[in-house]
């Protein structure tokens, strides 16, 4: 540790033995820096233990009428690293002044643990600290002037409340949390841990399965497994507790482990393509397609488990290497916000307070309330679906005629819990569209039957009312999409041209005064101890790039060696944009990214390789991209919790490696179950057909839209533009109520059903919080993840079921009156 200089010539000498503390005038303002010696402690390997700096200011005027007796007593503040620990003396008056560039104090990093009792028993002066510390020695004190005009960002907004822990309840609080040890990172990862993320990861894939085999509108549901994990691990350690069983303290940062390994195997259940791209390679699908020049025969491949988990293998680990090298730019040095993470963390620090704890109590019971509900109503619905079209997923709630335009409750829990999940804007925008599109373009085009398509084909054929179905659909998301893309990559490219040109960014938490707050030190300081080798990420990733390029062309003979050079040689440069875009907006545009890949290279390789080659290589680019972005969101996660990067990035290898696993399993399971993708049952799968679609525009051109079709697809496109502009350029009170192009799309393809079960959650969520704001806040997410998982969870019995050739015994349906 360096010696710290003296701020200005007007310093006193305040150097002091152990058991001696020197008062400064009111004039000079001191700030005491004592620096004792530790007696021998565990070290790293290879690391030196240095001295402890205890840093702490003192106000003047508290100087000055302090008499005979020690100023410095009051509560503190404490940080802990491997290289100091630094206590921040909070003093009565205006509040302690922390300047950045003070010669010296910048070295007071990084962050690591130690306690106040630990070092002295208690909040009590430095002298004494230093007289009753057995084992230490006192090396020296000095003073530094402080500037008086600046002032630490989290004491500036405490100066007019200024006193004691015991009359601040909010301020005790923080300080619990600072105070809370920060483990070191092989002890974040621990087996019951790894155990608990398995189960998450499983059931949330269960679920994410089933939404994007139905569906394909799969909500956030990372804020629902943090929840989810925190309760799985409460539960454990309180049920241990009865028994008379000690137990490991469950911390946050084994919170963000668990949450952070659960949704990297959940993730692979949507980015890797089973509802979409994945899907779109297999025959029925391709037989969906109809018949055209760009879906030549044969050009199809069934689902396996074999080569599934072999292609995710080989490249989902290259995007959780691509911006380790960027990741302390991206999160540090930018400070961008990436709102998805941002709030993760807020929940599980949140979660980790005697508040958190008390709430975790009526939230585990609500949640095992509502998925038991859930669960048995999901049950009880089975024995009435033996047949076509049978039981309460065909409720005529509204009459018959409704229903036929899928206009009903389909007593779905899954729905209704992502409704209470979702923003009320989501929900409504895909009511709208599911009015729209059933209650009124496909009943006036079904009417042109015979002019405007064949009458004598299957309505489910692409050149029937499907091709409008799907074309208006793919019209809306691509609309949308582009319209996003360009702004993103505008929005990036002046916040880049800003860092570069150190200009601030619009985002940056600004500090002016040119402060660092205590909070940022500390977790700065734990986020840049662990760190990763950019060498070792290089190497790694140059490795899996090589694993790929030997192994894709293998499973897909229509895909060149070099188009997966190509995807990962861009990859880098795409994925850093979608990181920057994401941290800004919160908007992940890895599936934007995999679409222009798609049609890139669907266009590239000729006719007979094109729908493949381009599918394949397209969820190449998207799964590096998307997943690239989501490893800074939980960064963002692990900076906000003090969670060792170290161990985020073993959580999220060895999530990604259960969901190459997990994944493909579950889709085989309900891929043999049950009739996914056909366009007339209850596993529709919308965008399996939409991607191949995609790849077939590719080739061909619009020569393969029925007929009016590409003029109403290009209206809808630009409908979808001119809303996602309106969302942006109108003032706040009027565009919170213009609908979502993405969510209204949905519905065109899959009926109104879901998006009534939806509304319903929102309805539920909007009554609660008028009747118990505070309630609501925190019991909904319990409420809706219970609903979401019970509903889901029996997905995997009744496929079991199913698979075992075991029917319902009753079918329930509903037919007009004589």
């Amino acid at each position: 540790m360096g010696t710290l200089v003296p701020a200005a010539s007007t310093t006193p000498d305040l150097h002091s033995s152990a058991a001696t503390h020197h008062h400064a005038g009111p004039s000079a303002n001191p700030c005491a820096l004592l620096l004792l010696r530790l007696p021998a402690q565990r070290e790293e390997p290879g690391e030196l233990h240095p001295p402890l700096v205890i840093f702490t200011c003192q106000d003047a005027a508290t100087t000055a009428g302090a008499g005979g007796r020690d100023a410095l007593d009051g509560p503190m503040r404490w940080i802990s690293s491997p290289t100091c620990i630094v206590a921040v003396h909070r003093v009565r008056k205006k509040g302690a002044r922390f300047p950045r560039n003070e010669a010296g104090v910048r070295v007071l990093l990084p962050v690591l643990q130690y306690l106040s009792a630990e070092l002295c028993g208690s909040f009590i002066s430095l002298s004494s600290c230093c007289a009753e510390r057995q084992g230490a020695e006192c090396v020296s004190m000095e003073a530094v002037i402080p500037d008086r005009t600046r002032i630490a960002p989290e004491i500036e907004k405490h100066v007019a409340g200024e006193g004691d822990m015991e009359s601040d309840p909010a301020l005790a609080a923080a300080r619990v949390r600072e105070l809370e040890p920060v483990p070191r990172w092989q002890d974040e990862l621990t087996v019951r841990g790894m155990v608990a993320s398995l189960l998450i990861g499983f059931i949330y894939t269960v679920i994410v399965m089933k939404i994007a085999l139905t569906t394909g509108l799969v909500p956030t549901l990372n804020v629902s497994a943090a929840l989810l994990s925190f309760l799985a691990l409460r539960g454990w350690t309180r049920l241990l507790d009865r028994f008379g069983i000690v137990s490991r303290p469950f911390t946050r940062q084994e919170n963000t482990i668990i949450q952070t390994c659960g949704v990297a195997c959940y993730t692979i259940a949507f980015a890797g393509g089973f509802g979409s791209t994945m899907l779109a390679l297999n025959k029925n699908t391709y037989e969906l397609a109809g018949d055209s020049a760009g879906n030549v025969p044969g050009s199809y491949k069934e689902p396996g488990i074999g080569w599934m988990a072999a292609f995710l293998l080989s490249s989902s680990f290259g995007g959780l290497l691509t911006l380790i090298p960027l990741r302390q730019v991206l999160v540090v040095d930018y400070k961008l916000t990436y709102p998805s993470g941002t709030a993760t963390a807020v929940l599980i620090n949140g979660f980790h307070t005697a508040e958190g704890d008390e709430n975790s109590k009526k939230q585990i019971r609500g949640f095992l309330r509502y998925f038991g509900g859930s669960f048995v109503w999901s049950l009880f619905q089975w024995f009435y679906t033996g047949g076509d079209a049978c039981g309460f997923v065909q409720f005529p709630t509204f009459g018959l005629k409704a229903w036929k335009q899928t206009f009903f409750f389909d007593f779905s829990m899954t729905y209704v819990g992502a409704g209470m999940i979702c923003p009320h804007i989501v929900n409504i925008s895909t009511l709208f569209g599911a009015i729209i599109s059933y209650g009124i373009m496909w009943p006036l085009i079904n009417k042109n039957k015979g002019d405007w398509y064949p009458a004598n084909i299957p309505e489910s054929s692409m050149k029937s009312l499907y091709g409008y179905k799907a074309f208006i659909c793919l019209a809306l998301i691509m609309g949308d999409g582009l319209y996003q893309f360009i702004k993103i990559v505008g929005i990036t490219s002046r916040g880049m041209y800003r860092q570069f040109s150190r200009k601030s960014v619009d985002n940056r938490v600004k500090n002016m005064d040119n402060t660092v707050s205590i909070d940022e030190m500390q977790r700065d300081g734990v986020f840049k101890r662990g760190h990763l080798p950019a060498w070792m990420a290089y190497t790694g990733y140059a490795l899996f790039s090589i694993i790929a390029v030997v192994t894709t062309p293998l499973i897909f003979r229509q895909v060149k060696w070099y188009y997966v050079i190509i995807a990962y040689a861009i990859a880098p440069i795409l994925g850093f944009a979608n990181s920057y875009g994401t941290g800004l907006t919160d908007i992940n545009m890895g599936y934007n990214y995999g679409k222009i890949a798609l049609f890139v290279f669907a266009g590239w390789a000729g006719k007979d390789n094109s729908v493949i080659a381009g599918l394949v290589t397209g969820t190449l680019v998207k799964q590096l991209v998307l997943i690239s972005a989501d490893l800074m969101q939980d960064f963002k996660t692990s900076y906000l919790t003090e969670t060792s990067p170290r161990s985020m990035m073993v959580a999220q290898a060895i999530g990604t490696a259960m969901g190459c696993i997990v994944s493909p399993l579950t889709f085989m399971l309900f891929y043999k179950a049950f009739d996914i993708g056909n366009p007339d049952g209850n596993w529709k799968a919308p965008y399996g057909l939409i991607f191949r679609n995609m790849a077939i525009l590719g080739v061909e051109g619009f020569s393969v839209l029925p007929r009016y079709c590409l003029a109403l697809s290009g209206g809808f496109f630009a409908f979808a533009a001119l809303l996602s502009i309106a969302r942006d350029v109108l003032p706040h009170k009027y565009r919170k109520y213009v609908p979502l192009p993405m969510a209204m799309a949905v519905p065109f393809l899959v009926g109104g059903s879901f998006a009534i079960d939806m509304c319903i959650g929102s309805l539920v969520v909007f009554i609660w919080h008028k009747i118990n704001k505070k309630e609501a806040i925190f019991m909904v997410p319990a409420v809706a993840s219970g609903l979401i998982c019970g509903d889901g969870i029996w997905t995997f019995p009744s496929s079991l079921l199913a698979l075992a050739k075991i029917k319902p015994p009753i079918c329930m349906k509903f037919i007009p009156a004589a």
